[in-house]
């Protein structure tokens, strides 16, 4: 389904504080400076389109200033940022576009390579690093959340290319430049990723460094395809946020407005009525059988703490909490250090059994 006709939540002036508390967290993530996202934010007024001082106008001068001073990456920020939540409405489209078009001035001169592929309804774009077929190294696949850009990701390929990776950075389905709809089987997006990898990448040695929804999908996919060999995930949803109909009323509205967005869904009800074909049981997660390291926030406002009775179901399950909100953006260092200690240990072990 083209994005450009899928649904569209109108972001009414009662989300700007929604707004404006979630993109702090996200500028942080970027490693934007607290103080600067602040000063940006309280230039901001409203969402309404058109008007110099909104959100996407505010982002976008923003990102084009950073832009005229040769500061891709840092543009690259500001305008994912600009187009954020989802980019719904014109000025939010334009957004996205410069963001690509600023990480790909940004990533010349550097081993990033571009990759698109066709799948189900749409086109999957990636960044890419270390694929080459006379030397098919060990494949990392790192998909984002809901609202997260495969850019905001794309610089640690380099880090990953010097651990020995070929890595693949993309996006959730229906976010960015993925124009997928995400539904049930959108999990078979990862396999699909495996078969058109196969050629430059050993896909037999596959590890998936998920995030949030993403995670989902990759717990799905890995009960079905044994190349995947672990999994890495932060805040991911397996079932009780697809079907505990008390939790709904704490989802945050951006939240509910993204999924029906991505899902194609008409309003709230009909995403909920949809939502629970999404659920992973205890029988699906006990066929996973590989190593599954899991961030947990211990104040996550999106996924609910029953989660963790589902999760206890995975065979090899190791999980670090963070005393945060969802996606724990107050502790990235430490979670980075321990996703990516967790990954080369898993590896490891791997590799001596």
């Amino acid at each position: 389904m083209d994005q450009q006709h899928l649904t569209q939540p109108e972001l009414t002036e009662h989300h700007l504080p929604e707004l404006k508390e979630f993109a702090l967290l996200h500028a942080r993530g970027q490693g934007m400076a607290p103080g600067k996202a602040a000063r940006i934010l309280s230039g901001i007024s409203n969402d309404r389109r058109g008007d110099p001082e909104s959100w996407a106008a505010t982002w976008t001068r923003a990102g084009r200033a950073a832009a005229v001073r040769g500061r891709h990456l840092e543009a690259c920020a500001h305008f994912a940022l600009a187009r954020f939540p989802y980019h719904g409405d014109p000025v939010r489209a334009a957004a996205g576009r410069l963001g690509v078009e600023s990480f790909d001035t940004w990533r010349r001169d550097r081993d990033i390579e571009r990759l698109d592929i066709p799948f189900q309804d749409g086109r999957v774009s990636c960044w890419t690093t270390g694929l080459h077929p006379a030397r098919r190294r060990p494949l990392l696949i790192v998909m984002g959340g809901i609202v997260s850009v495969k850019e905001q990701w794309a610089p640690l390929l380099p880090l990953l290319g010097r651990l020995g990776f070929a890595a693949v950075v993309t996006e959730f389905p229906g976010v960015g430049e993925n124009t997928l709809t995400y539904r049930p089987d959108s999990w078979e997006l990862l396999p699909h990723l495996l078969d058109q990898l196969a050629d430059r990448a050993n896909v037999a040695d596959t590890s998936l460094l998920t995030l949030s929804f993403s995670g989902s999908l990759a717990l799905h996919a890995a009960s079905e395809d044994t190349r995947i060999r672990r999994i890495l995930t932060v805040g991911a949803p397996v079932g009780a946020f697809f079907t505990d109909t008390d939790w709904r009323p704490r989802i945050p509205r951006i939240t509910v407005d993204t999924l029906c967005r991505l899902t194609g869904a008409a309003d709230h009800d009909a995403l909920w009525s949809a939502l629970p074909e999404h659920a992973l049981g205890a029988d699906r997660l006990r066929q996973v059988r590989v190593p599954v390291r899991y961030v947990a926030s211990s104040r996550d406002e999106i996924i609910p703490a029953a989660e963790r009775g589902l999760l206890a179901a995975l065979p090899d399950l190791r999980v670090k909490t963070f005393d945060d909100v969802h996606g724990s953006p107050g502790h990235l260092g430490a979670m980075r250090r321990w996703l990516f200690s967790q990954l080369l240990l898993s590896r490891l072990t791997g590799r001596r059994h």
